[in-house]
């Protein structure tokens, strides 16, 4: 059994809908109290509602854009007020639009990466001098397999900015060992969110048929991972990025998956 992360103070970013609610819902079964973040206030009450409805940790939420960093300083503050401190961030916030690069416009640029890597950032400096505090820090990115591991067209600016976050994990890893904060990444694969079902019922078969296992993976799968990183027994674990992807990386070739 792993230790409990009962009573302790979580952050998801982006924590209203898809996978950041995932990971909600898993740190709050887990006895944690959470508070979410988003832009929308509709989502952002329907999801507290839900996850409180768990009758575990506690769940409250804050309004705000991580790519600004008054946001980001008052959902830290919020945090702290509701629950005593900070003593795990799951940076999840991102976006995903489709542009390729022969339409890509500057601003489609700055948007991906304002949110992806800045928002990031800034999320865990608003957070560390109580990450620091809590003498457990966990940082915990939501990164992709596109990017890191993958590619798809229309996704070079997120997939970039997905690579992004790996190269500020290894380093921040290294600056905040001596704080005994670890900074670690999930790598979900195809996750069956709103977002992807808003691709369509052809892409989502083309993608069942991409994965080894012949399914989507859901949120919760990322959920549990990011909880793993933020037990106890995950202390000497830092800089470290994990697939969670039903094996979609695997084959070399579309003849792997025909072999099966």
């Amino acid at each position: 059994m792993f230790t409990s992360i009962a009573g302790r103070s979580v952050i998801v970013t982006g924590g209203t809908k898809g996978i950041g609610k995932g990971i909600a819902r898993v740190m709050a079964k887990a006895g944690a109290n959470v508070l979410i973040t988003g832009r929308n206030e509709a989502d952002a009450q329907a999801c507290t509602a839900e996850l409180n409805a768990l009758g575990t940790g506690t769940v409250a939420y804050v309004l705000g854009d991580v790519a600004d960093r008054a946001s980001c300083d008052e959902m830290a503050r919020a945090a702290v007020a509701a629950h005593g401190g900070i003593d795990i961030l799951c940076a999840n916030a991102g976006i995903f639009p489709n542009a390729k690069l022969t339409d890509m416009s500057e601003e489609d640029i700055d948007l991906v990466f304002d949110t992806n890597v800045k928002g990031m950032i800034l999320s865990v400096q608003a957070c560390l001098p109580w990450l620091i505090e809590s003498g457990r820090g966990r940082v915990i990115l939501t990164s992709s397999i596109t990017g890191p591991i993958t590619g798809f067209p229309g996704w070079s600016h997120y997939g970039a900015s997905k690579a992004a976050q790996l190269g500020f994990m290894r380093t921040a890893a290294i600056e905040l060992a001596p704080h005994r904060i670890t900074v670690n990444a999930v790598l979900p694969g195809n996750i069956a969110t709103e977002g992807l079902a808003e691709m369509g019922d052809e892409y989502r078969r083309s993608m069942e048929m991409s994965i080894p296992q012949r399914r989507l993976g859901d949120v919760d799968d990322i959920g549990n991972a990011a909880l793993f990183f933020a037990t106890d027994e995950a202390a000497y674990v830092t800089g470290q990025a994990i697939a969670v992807d039903g094996g979609q990386v695997l084959p070399e070739s579309l003849a792997a998956l025909e072999a099966m």
